[in-house]
């Protein structure tokens, strides 16, 4: 993806787009682990991949579909996993891992070059 900045019409395409994606990747992966979810929104938040609410929603980053795909899976799993561990404990890495054994290099990726998409 080159340096530019996106216009209004791209954003809302890639909005659009992010919907069907994330809903697509959030009910494979909660449906390997046993988990359910209540909704999905699109955001572009300045600073947040994704989060989970304790209401059970799920909030993600379109500008994660500028990424590898194996980067989406991880922040999607990551928030998945934030269902059954609200916080960031050795038990919360365990679940993540036990979905992404290779997560570390997911979220390495993410934390090298996530910068960059943020400023798309």
């Amino acid at each position: 993806m080159d340096k530019r900045k996106l216009s209004e019409k791209e954003r809302l395409e890639y909005r659009k787009k992010a919907k069907l994606v994330f809903r697509e990747r959030a009910d494979y992966f909660a449906s390997s682990m046993g988990l359910s979810f209540n909704r999905i929104a699109i955001r572009e938040q300045r600073t947040r991949w994704g989060s989970c609410s304790s209401k059970k929603n799920l909030n993600f980053n379109w500008k994660l579909l500028l990424a590898p795909p194996q980067v989406l899976d991880y922040v999607v799993v990551h928030e998945l996993c934030h269902l059954k561990q609200m916080n960031h404990s050795k038990a919360f890495w365990t679940e993540v891992e036990a979905v992404l054994p290779d997560y570390k290099e997911r979220k390495r990726w993410l934390r090298e070059n996530g910068a960059g998409l943020m400023n798309i």
